[in-house]
């Protein structure tokens, strides 16, 4: 099982390389658990929503992973992204941990980390250098993360 869980894992990030957020979805249970220091929280519909409006913004992107590792119940990869942000044109490189579980040949968790301080002063510029370490800055990025999450779904 450990093979096939190891095969999961690079074919979702294989088809993250190629933008495809349908075979991306795929490789999720339908009732995923997915977390992030950005969005924070997503289950299901969320979680599949948001890797489709990712995609289709990306500007610019290219990622590479490794390290991909897996037995029966839980994986992890490490990755990192190259993109373009869109709210700023500044260019965002996202070093990030994942760690998986899985249930029945299909990934059922997918927790991210990364340092949100490192991506917010690449991302936010100034602001974020100088406030992206503070409680009240991450609470406005994930808040922005949400509301363009909703606003994606509002216009499908």
């Amino acid at each position: 099982m450990s093979d096939a869980n190891t095969a999961l894992i690079t074919r979702f990030y294989q088809a993250f390389q190629r933008l495809d957020a349908e075979a991306m979805i795929a490789c999720y249970s339908d009732d995923i658990v997915f977390s992030d220091p950005a969005f924070g929280t997503l289950r299901g519909k969320d979680a599949a929503d948001m890797w489709r409006m990712l995609t289709t913004r990306a500007k610019d992107f290219s990622l590479a992973f490794d390290s991909v590792r897996a037995d029966e119940r839980g994986g992890s990869a490490h990755w990192v992204a190259r993109y373009l942000f869109s709210q700023t044109g500044r260019t965002v490189v996202n070093d990030i941990q994942a760690r998986f579980v899985f249930r029945d040949g299909k990934i059922c968790e997918h927790h991210d980390s990364f340092d949100l301080w490192r991506w917010s002063r690449q991302a936010l510029g100034t602001t974020g250098w100088l406030l992206g370490w503070s409680p009240l800055v991450q609470g406005k990025v994930r808040a922005q993360a949400q509301k363009g999450l909703r606003a994606f779904q509002a216009g499908r």
